[in-house]
């Protein structure tokens, strides 16, 4: 029986294209285009990260290439026209990289995601060094799980016999009569912590109620 993943080990992309502080600019673009990645890690020594180079480090030369700023946008602006002299992916890079171990849960990944405003972020192991990277996309996959198998980790979650589930697209219904209101709040609160609901329509009621 297939289980969901919860953390970011199980779903991460374990091959990842990468970048050496001394690796040249044009030389960034290529592997970026070669790979059809829109960011890289910057790697030094044994493989820790201590950056990440973008596609939106790189365009502030393309963006003032023939163009001077007024006083105002150099104030503004100062790390983006240091970037747009940048040759290197050490001078190019932000830093540090907004990375993540694998035993992150997904929900927490999400939540760094949103916080930081990244696409992606890098996994590292205990020492810093590059394991993996996890998208967007691959906390997505949890949604893909079949229904049938989701009422059944859901049934495991609640086990209580007294309560129905039933799930279509996603979407968990739970009906029966629980012992108090207390209760069936938490039923519903422990079907919706399952990954992979979009979710939960509870309609469990207390005795007094049926």
């Amino acid at each position: 029986m297939d289980t969901a993943p919860h953390t970011v080990g199980d779903v991460m992309t374990r091959t990842v294209v990468a970048v050496g502080r001394e690796t040249l600019f044009k030389d960034v673009v290529t592997l970026l285009e070669r790979w059809q990645v829109t960011a890289a890690p910057v790697l030094e020594g044994d493989g820790r990260v201590v950056g990440v180079v973008s596609e939106a480090d790189l365009l502030p030369k393309e963006e003032f290439r023939d163009s001077v700023p007024d006083r105002v946008v150099q104030l503004r602006r100062l790390d983006d026209l240091a970037k747009a002299g940048a040759l290197t992916a050490g001078e190019l890079m932000s830093a540090p990289a907004v990375t993540v171990h694998t035993g992150t849960t997904l929900s927490e990944a999400a939540r760094i995601m949103a916080r930081r405003q990244v696409k992606r972020l890098f996994v590292i192991d205990g020492e810093g060094r590059l394991e993996g990277v996890v998208s967007r996309a691959d906390l997505l996959t949890v949604f893909l799980r079949a229904d049938a198998d989701l009422a059944e980790e859901v049934r495991r979650t609640l086990a209580d016999d007294g309560i129905r589930v039933e799930v279509a697209d996603g979407i968990v219904t739970l009906t029966g009569t629980l012992g108090d209101s207390a209760t069936v709040s938490a039923a519903g609160r422990r079907a919706r912590a399952v990954e992979g609901v979009v979710d939960v329509c509870c309609r469990l009621l207390p005795p007094s109620a049926s």
